[in-house]
């Protein structure tokens, strides 16, 4: 009997992949999916996104074929993992995609990926619940394969670098930190502060003061001017001389 080949989901370890050219929103799709009863491990990747967004409503830049744009779908239950899921994959994605950048991938609380001073990729987590448990949870993932037209400043993987080789150390990267339970380990703190590209620099946001890692929760902690500690558990990290 031949053994048919294995497909791109089956080298990246997914339940099913569902490929558009077109989408308003990867992140639509798969909640779409999901309240249909799609399982964990499905993909919806687009070669483009005419309403691509990231957190707080923002909008991110997906022009045809310049990037990975894509949303998982996962069905965790633990609270604790949820937490500091979207930590958790920026630790993941940046091991992945290091081979495939020229310099240091270094992570900005809570959820990007950068390479310099430009931005390389996002990750944006929304839930669903059910009473007082997550039903499902949409992994939103956008990087840059090559710089966008409408962000110079932003950053890329190397020119020379197929989709399919991206997601193949992606994807399983992925799904082993969405399988993941409870809060970070000793270790994955201490890999965060290998990559931290915030620890020690002022800030104004989400409060004012100087960046001093984080914590297990995945909570910023930031060093407030009169010395206080404080745990920053939401928000957007906003360094001196980037306002607005």
């Amino acid at each position: 009997m031949t053994v048919p080949p294995p497909t791109l989901a089956d080298e990246c370890g997914l339940a099913r992949l569902e490929h558009h050219a077109l989408v308003e929103s990867t992140m639509d799709e798969a909640h779409r999916l999901a309240q249909a009863g799609a399982v964990a491990g499905t993909l919806v990747l687009a070669d483009a996104q005419v309403g691509g967004r990231g957190r707080g409503g923002r909008s991110w830049a997906s022009e045809m074929g310049a990037g990975i744009w894509m949303s998982l779908i996962e069905r965790p239950r633990d609270q604790r993992a949820l937490d500091v899921l979207a930590l958790r994959i920026g630790l993941g994605l940046s091991d992945a995609l290091q081979p495939f950048c020229d310099s240091r991938i270094t992570l900005k609380w809570p959820n990007d990926l950068f390479v310099g001073s430009g931005k390389l990729a996002g990750i944006l987590i929304e839930a669903r619940w059910r009473e007082s448990l997550p039903e499902w949870v949409a992994i939103g993932v956008g990087v840059n394969r090559r710089v966008p037209t409408s962000v110079p400043n932003a950053a890329a993987v190397r020119a020379d670098v197929p989709r399919d080789d991206l997601l193949r150390a992606m994807l399983p990267a992925m799904r082993r930190a969405a399988s993941q339970a409870g809060s970070l380990t000793p270790g994955e703190c201490a890999a965060w502060a290998e990559r931290d590209l915030a620890y020690g620099r002022e800030i104004t946001e989400p409060r004012r003061g100087r960046a001093m890692g984080i914590d297990a929760t995945g909570a910023l902690l930031i060093a407030e001017p009169r010395g206080a500690l404080y745990a920053a558990r939401s928000g957007s990290l906003v360094f001196v001389g980037d306002e607005p």
